[in-house]
């Protein structure tokens, strides 16, 4: 037989699937892989649910069939409306946001659209894992700059030396997965100058827009001259803690939008009908459900930093997501550590070398998401302490 597409054989079984088949095998609580052990509210749910049975009840067809391969204009309109609201962004929802099955896709369509073999692209790490796989197949060079740990600050220099003429996008996530860093004014600042001087795209996914806690969020959209430049991606899944539902979306200059929606229209086409009207309503009507939001992961947070730190981790304060961060004891494999955490203490978190391309920072250090009910994380950091 003739060979397979030789850049998708090469890629690897994501670490988060891995170390979820270790913590199932063993037993082992799962602070690994980014997801709640919960669901998301059931006022949402049920929105979901009414618009399933609506055409039903009404005899005709429903909300049960294709989507518009956009979006349905009541969400494109509630997402253009809360950036308005919340950012003073304005993106016209009948041309400037396009609804995806996910981020995920959003970046990949992204990626697709905008990049041609031989574009170099940079990213920051450590970062999530779909950048690269997505840049891979669209054929671009990435280029790898390191945040530093503790504070995860990047060097201007070595940013200012990874650019060039080829160099075509550059991947921002903030609140950034998996360091919880947030980003600060004269960080974004110091890009878009770049930007403006080197002519790249700005990739930003926003997807922890809301898991901000003692710094509120700035979409990198809202900096001078970046809006025509900046692609911004964000999803429900975080904030509704409804990752299964794979609703996101990209936000943007027409022609960009355009192109995303290109790629999008051939390969997913659409995203779950009445999972977008619910969502459509949920975003109308999120003021208060956000208070009780971050006041309840800011309590989470606080709960795995303080029994970490008392089982005698090194674990640094994230200032957004529903990760953690520690650094792991000198002489420490962040793989074999990981490893012997399931077997011996029943806790699974990731080894964070999987998130680099240059530096052996990952190495030295594991993340902890901390998505999950308060009892499951009184467990984990009891399993800790033993």
């Amino acid at each position: 037989m003739k060979p397979l597409n030789h850049t998708v054989t090469e890629f690897k079984e994501s670490i988060f699937s891995t170390m979820t088949k270790l913590a199932i095998d063993h037993e082992a609580i799962n602070l690994s892989q980014g997801f709640p052990d919960f669901d998301g509210p059931q006022w949402i749910i049920d929105l979901a649910k009414n618009a399933m049975d609506q055409g039903n009840k009404l005899g005709y067809v429903g909300k049960n069939q294709y989507a518009p391969s956009s979006g349905i204009l009541p969400l494109r309109e509630a997402i253009s409306k809360n950036y308005k609201r919340f950012y003073n962004l304005d993106f016209d929802p009948a041309s400037e946001i396009v609804v995806t099955n996910g981020a995920t896709e959003a970046i990949f369509c992204a990626c697709m659209a905008l990049i041609n073999p031989g574009d170099e692209v940079i990213v920051f790490e450590p970062f999530y894992d779909s950048y690269l796989a997505s840049l891979q197949m669209a054929g671009a060079r990435v280029v790898p700059v390191t945040l530093k740990a503790p504070n995860f600050s990047f060097d201007s220099e070595e940013l200012i030396a990874a650019i060039n003429p080829k160099t075509k996008m550059v991947i921002l996530n903030n609140p950034h997965n998996p360091t919880g860093k947030i980003f600060s004014s004269e960080e974004i600042k110091s890009i878009a100058e770049l930007a403006r001087k080197f002519d790249f795209y700005i990739l930003s996914d926003e997807v922890y827009e809301f898991l901000t806690y003692e710094t509120s969020h700035t979409p990198t959209a809202c900096f001078e001259d970046l809006a025509n430049r900046t692609i911004t991606i964000s999803s429900t899944g975080k904030t509704f803690g409804l990752t299964g539902w794979k609703i996101g979306w990209a936000c943007g200059p027409k022609e960009i939008i355009k192109a995303i929606h290109n790629v999008h229209q051939f390969t997913t086409f659409c995203v779950a009908h009445p999972l977008q009207v619910a969502m459509a309503e949920a975003l109308n009507n999120m003021d208060q459900y956000l208070i009780e939001f971050k006041a309840d992961y800011l309590k989470k947070r606080n709960t795995l930093v303080k029994g970490l730190k008392e089982c005698g981790f090194n674990i640094l304060n994230p200032q957004g997501t529903y990760f953690a961060m520690a650094l792991l004891p000198e002489g420490e494999n962040d793989v074999d550590y990981c490893k012997r955490l399931i077997v011996e203490k029943k806790v699974a978190t990731i080894p964070t070398s999987a998130f680099y391309l240059k530096s052996n920072e990952g190495s030295k250090m594991i993340r902890f998401c901390f998505a999950k009910k308060d009892e499951t994380l009184k467990n984990a950091i009891k399993n800790l302490t033993l």
